[in-house]
């Protein structure tokens, strides 16, 4: 199964990552309405606000899926991460990066995925704010856009958190 490479930065991303101190935190009620409100958008019965570490995806919130996390090596975001745009596979199986994946061959059999990524302002990209689908698809613009603008909201939340820590 090929696996996304790690990013150029990924030493740096990581320490960026754990400067939030967000990883293995309980649920917040903001964070599960922006990825309740992606999937809605989106028409897609999955969302996540997924966070990448050294070995696995953590997922801060998640819509429509039972899982918390997954290996780093089954993750979709790890595509995600690599670059500053949207990342789309509209058909799984159609596509060598992932057609092989566990997640796709066995459940939940992922067919459709769309992530943006999380990009903190300092330019590293810590996760996405991801829909996922089971049958093939695509997204509209405005489905397209409205995913982009809420990963924005996303990354929002994240600093919040981290200044309300510092002043505390």
């Amino acid at each position: 199964m090929p696996v996304a490479p790690f990013p150029a930065n990924e030493t740096f991303r990581l320490a960026e990552l754990q400067r939030y101190a967000v990883l293995d935190t309980a649920a917040e009620t903001a964070f599960d309405e922006l990825a309740e409100l992606a999937a809605h958008i989106c028409q897609a019965p999955v969302s996540l606000v997924s966070l990448i570490d050294e070995h696995r995806q953590w997922f801060k919130s998640r819509y429509g899926l039972a899982l918390t996390e997954t290996p780093r090596d089954r993750a979709f975001c790890g595509y995600t991460i690599l670059g500053d745009r949207p990342f789309i596979i509209e058909d799984a199986t159609a596509d060598a990066r992932v057609s092989d994946n566990p997640l796709v061959i066995d459940d939940p059999h992922i067919r459709f995925y769309a992530g943006v990524p999380l990009t903190s302002p300092r330019g590293y990209n810590l996760g996405s704010l991801c829909i996922i689908d089971f049958v093939p698809r695509t997204l509209d613009s405005a489905q397209l856009k409205g995913l982009k603008t809420l990963a924005h909201q996303v990354m929002l939340l994240l600093e919040a958190r981290l200044y309300a820590e510092r002043i505390v």
